[in-house]
């Protein structure tokens, strides 16, 4: 399988890294000066105390998604319209659109430019570009998927699907965990983040110890 990721900033080399960690085949799509970096010295991941470099394939050109089994969408929110509609005649008719984006409408954009099957996820990260073709992991980096329309909730086949990226990830180390209503976790984590990002920029206090003291 060949898993593509468009818009491999820090969400997309993170995800593309442990994949390709995993021994799967990754392409990654991104910016001259980030590919330049990778196709020199292979896609560095800065995780728990240690700087692994990983073998990865890495192009600026969106037509570098040709072939591509499931594709990773990680573009900002801001591009989302423009990258699906420029992706759409790119995509193999059997690609599955993986959404890891922030914000709760960027998989219903993404499905109305192309016929692929588009699966929201929500993605638990924190990570960094740490200099080209670098990406540093801070904390955790699960994610939660699941349908985007009430036909594909009820659907077999799409609940196989969904059981495929539990395993495709979960061979990754990154866990996955599938929702009945994954629009309502995307909400929820919207209404976190306006929260807590006001709430760190006022107080100049890292999100993460905001976070843990509200646990307790």
């Amino acid at each position: 399988h060949k898993i593509a990721v468009v818009g491999a900033g820090a969400v997309g080399s993170f995800y593309g890294a442990m994949l390709a960690r995993a021994g799967k085949r990754v392409v990654l799509i991104g910016r001259p000066h980030h590919v330049e970096a990778i196709e020199r010295d292979g896609l560095k991941l800065d995780m728990a105390g240690r700087v692994e470099s990983l073998r990865a394939e890495a192009s600026s050109a969106l037509a570098a998604v040709h072939g591509a089994d499931l594709v990773l969408f990680c573009v900002k929110s801001t591009d989302t319209d423009t990258v699906a509609r420029e992706l759409a005649p790119l995509l193999e008719p059997h690609a599955v659109v993986l959404s890891l984006q922030n914000g709760v409408e960027n998989a219903s954009t993404i499905a109305r430019h192309v016929r692929q099957t588009v699966v929201p996820a929500v993605v638990y990260v924190a990570t960094a570009m740490a200099g080209a073709g670098t990406v540093k992991h801070y904390g955790r980096g699960d994610l939660v998927v699941g349908a985007l329309t009430a036909g594909e909730r009820h659907d077999p086949t799409f609940a196989e699907l969904l059981q495929d990226l539990v395993e495709l990830f979960g061979d990754a180390g990154v866990k996955v965990t599938t929702s009945d209503d994954v629009m309502v976790e995307l909400w929820t984590k919207l209404l976190v983040n306006c929260a807590y990002n006001a709430i760190s920029a006022l107080a100049q206090a890292p999100y993460a110890r905001l976070a843990a003291q509200a646990e307790v």
